[in-house]
């Protein structure tokens, strides 16, 4: 499977932005999908994923502010990203593997758990 993220930008504190994470390929909706990102001099870490019945799980950081959900008739994870700060400016990536779970199992924050990766998408947040 091939990822495509979009819907990066430039936004102001308090801003919105949502995310895309369009997949190409056959069964995506039998695939968990992640969103990650990486700061500058940090480490990439979780931000939100979804697993392919839709059982989701958020980082500390973002709960109550971002939203992960699916649309598998097009193929297309998104990110809904509310109260945006200065501290959630980073690359954003998305991440998929085929997700062998049973309903209602959250999905893994270990990035080491996907094996297909989109390229990033920036997301600067201005003070």
């Amino acid at each position: 499977v091939q990822l495509q993220a979009s819907g990066g930008g430039y936004v102001q504190t308090g801003g919105s932005l949502r995310l895309s994470c369009a997949a190409s390929g056959r069964l995506f909706s039998s695939y968990a999908v992640g969103w990650f990102r990486q700061a500058p001099g940090k480490e990439r870490e979780i931000v939100a994923a979804i697993s392919w019945c839709g059982s989701n799980t958020y980082s500390a950081s973002v709960k109550g502010r971002f939203s992960i959900d699916r649309d598998n008739a097009k193929n297309t994870v998104y990110l809904q990203m509310n109260g945006l700060r200065p501290e959630d400016t980073a690359v954003y990536y998305c991440a998929a593997f085929r997700d062998y779970s049973g309903p209602s199992t959250a999905p893994p924050g270990g990035a080491g758990a996907y094996d297909y990766w989109g390229q990033g998408t920036e997301v600067t947040v201005s003070s």
